[in-house]
């Protein structure tokens, strides 16, 4: 197959039968022979995220037949002992028909390699740039390499700088490539330092900044539910939407993050990016093409189009909250102070909430509500779009509740659309009820969708930015909430904890919107 060919496989059903909603489509693309690179390949993203994605690639055929995986960490594996190393983590984290066996297993084992690293250490770049020349060799993988950074971000400037000391910043047989894992900074400051190191050596259209969030299918399906339905699009503004609500909720705690969580907070761990990049999707104009950058320069439009607030008016505009002791499915939970590695005292937020307005004709006056918690009564994910109210009644009984039309993006645990409208109830009466339309990935295309990751790392395979964040919308995204996390980093919040957990979040939430979905 050339280098540049894409090869498509006819879609089917999961049991194998050919689905209607399915027949005819080119379903997967293969990629140009490569390489990929896992820095921090012995942490805990790679062998529950990023290993499971690829091996998956492999097993749906969207792998590269010439391909090769290279670790790059601290521990200290043999290519043996690291191929070991990986079955085990994929019988751990594959389902069940999609375990390490046979001679899948055994192509793809032999393809995987490791180096023993310090990251402040050129000479295993160097080490690096030698086993990279051998897969060349022995797995035609043609001067094609992925760099993906999975390791803390404060070590990203550190690999930066030393792939270019190495000279694997390119090769001129093929393309170079790096992902970057967020967050992208943790704060304004710090990511435009992050950005500085990393375009001295790549340009912008090798850097991939990686959100899952974009790989979700529901999320990826917001432009085409947008665009590709004329009944939407024309009431997708300020003359028929009352407000949009994105939530992003977890019944978890912090777990064994603790140390991390406690120097980042709600804002920045979710806000910052995941929900925000949401709040471009459903607020972006047509693009002018599906082009990658036509559509990354209408999200960056909407997030101009944003005004930060100022100092002064962050508690008219935003929450927050740290949950205390409670309940989450019948179970004794407790307090965020209480959990291991966060100070006794600690000021962090697990519980954020935004007003924010797109200042501009199609959005004029319209509120977008954004929050995100933990320790919430249920992990959900959604979008929520409330269309105004009907400006004259004269059907119905008396006391009936007419209510608004909702349009809702399912994004997690459930996949799918579902729609809030009016109905009369059958019988004599002109009695009217909410009823709700619903549609589900699963069951409706007849496959679970692929997960986040292996959409996003055969992207970067592809070359396509279209799901990946440019530098301009980070940067925005970080002015934007940079006032608030001013704010509240310089005032201490002598109410926490001030909401259980397995409540719906804290009063100054509810004071701030008064409708929010329930929890």
């Amino acid at each position: 197959m050339p280098e540049d060919a894409v090869a498509t496989f006819t879609a089917t059903a999961g049991d194998g039968a050919s689905n209607p909603l399915r027949a005819g489509l080119p379903a997967e693309q293969i990629a140009s022979p490569c390489s990929i690179v896992f820095f921090g390949a012995s942490g805990d993203l790679f062998k529950r995220m990023l290993l499971p994605a690829v091996y998956s690639m492999r097993l749906n055929g969207t792998l590269p037949a010439d391909f090769a995986l290279v670790g790059f960490a601290r521990s200290k594996y043999t290519d043996d002992d690291f191929r070991e190393y990986c079955r085990r983590q994929l019988e751990l984290f594959m389902p069940d028909d999609g375990k390490p066996q046979g001679p899948l297993w055994d192509d793809f084992a032999r393809r995987i390699g490791y180096i023993t690293a310090d990251f402040n250490d050129t000479r295993h770049f160097v080490d690096l740039k030698n086993k990279l020349a051998q897969n060349d060799r022995d797995f035609g993988t043609a001067g094609n390499h992925l760099f993906y950074l999975s390791t803390p971000p404060p070590v990203f400037p550190e690999i930066i700088k030393h792939l270019k000391s190495a000279g694997l910043e390119k090769d001129e047989r093929g393309w170079t490539r790096i992902v970057v894992e967020k967050p992208f900074g943790t704060d304004l400051a710090s990511a435009r330092t992050l950005q500085r190191a990393i375009e001295a050596v790549f340009p912008e259209n090798e850097i991939y900044r990686i959100d899952h969030y974009h790989g979700k299918e529901p999320v990826q399906d917001i432009i085409a539910l947008r665009f590709a339905n004329t009944i939407f699009e024309p009431i997708w503004n300020r003359n028929y939407v009352q407000n949009v609500q994105i939530t992003s909720a977890e019944s978890l705690g912090v777990e064994e993050r603790g140390g991390y969580y406690d120097h980042a907070g709600a804002l920045r761990d979710m806000i910052q990016n995941h929900v925000i990049n949401l709040l471009a999707l459903v607020a972006m104009e047509p693009p002018i093409s599906s082009n990658a950058d036509d559509i990354r320069e209408e999200k960056y439009k909407v997030l101009s189009a944003i005004e930060p607030p100022a100092h002064a008016g962050v508690w008219s505009t935003s929450a927050r909250g740290q949950y205390g002791p409670g309940t989450i499915d019948g179970s004794s939970v407790k307090g965020y102070r209480q959990e291991k590695d966060v100070a006794p005292d600690s000021n962090t937020e697990t519980f954020a909430a935004v007003k924010l307005y797109v200042e501009n004709w199609r959005w004029a006056g319209v509120p977008f509500y954004l929050r995100s918690g933990k320790r919430l009564p249920r992990k959900v994910s959604e979008i929520a779009v409330t269309f105004k109210p009907i400006p004259h009644r004269f059907y119905g009984e008396s006391t009936d509740r007419i209510e608004s039309n909702v349009l809702v993006i399912k994004i997690e645990p459930d996949e799918g659309i579902s729609m809030r409208f009016e109905a009369k109830v059958p019988g004599p009466k002109d009695h009217v009820r909410s009823v709700y339309m619903d549609f589900n990935y699963g069951s409706g295309f007849g496959v679970q969708s692929p997960p986040a990751y292996e959409r996003l790392i055969g992207d970067a395979m592809l070359g396509d930015q279209t799901l990946f964040t440019r530098w301009d919308a980070v940067e925005r995204a970080w002015e934007i909430v940079t006032p608030i996390l001013e704010v509240w980093q310089n005032t201490k919040d002598f109410s926490f904890p001030n909401y259980a957990a397995g409540s719906q979040g804290p009063d100054s939430a509810k004071a701030l919107f008064a409708d929010w979905r329930h929890l």
